[in-house]
């Protein structure tokens, strides 16, 4: 449950709704535009939130893998605190394993199976973190999924 009001974090949600609803190309603008106000030294909840976002709205690797080393560095630079402010129950632990399989899937997708496997393995180390909810699930299958497809050198995009 929110603690507080956070207009980026609405901002950043209302965005990734609108890709999610088919409108892509509208909410990576909105994300652009939201990342020039937030700046690459602003709240990194807020750095780490949209990067990760906004990776997952790039059909390109290249491009959503640039993201996802941004979302990642940021979650370096996020607290507890700081994320429970936003959403109280929630830990940064638990964001590790959905970055590092985003990471693992970007590398996988441009072929350098080698760094993807190094994902897979970080992804895996901090999965104990994830829930044990319907969201915890799916992400543990990703992982299989992204597994499995670096083992057969698979650079084919998912589903």
């Amino acid at each position: 449950m929110p603690t507080a009001p956070d207009p980026t974090m609405e901002a950043i949600t209302q965005a990734v709704t609108e890709g999610r609803a088919g409108h892509a190309s509208s909410a990576r603008h909105k994300l652009l535009a939201l990342w020039s106000q937030i700046g690459v030294t602003g709240d990194p909840l807020h750095r780490c939130s949209l990067a990760h976002h906004l990776a997952d709205l790039h059909d390109d690797p290249a491009q959503a893998l640039a993201w996802d080393v941004r979302a990642l560095d940021a979650a370096d630079a996020v607290t507890d605190q700081r994320v429970q402010e936003h959403h109280a129950g929630l830990r940064i632990a638990g964001f590790y394993p959905s970055l590092h399989l985003n990471l693992a899937d970007a590398y996988r997708r441009l072929g350098s199976f080698e760094a993807a496997a190094e994902h897979v393995e970080a992804a895996r180390e901090h999965a104990p973190s994830l829930p044990q909810d319907a969201y915890g699930a799916f992400l543990r299958t990703a992982l299989d999924e992204v597994a499995e497809a670096v083992s057969r050198r698979d650079s084919t995009k998912r589903p």
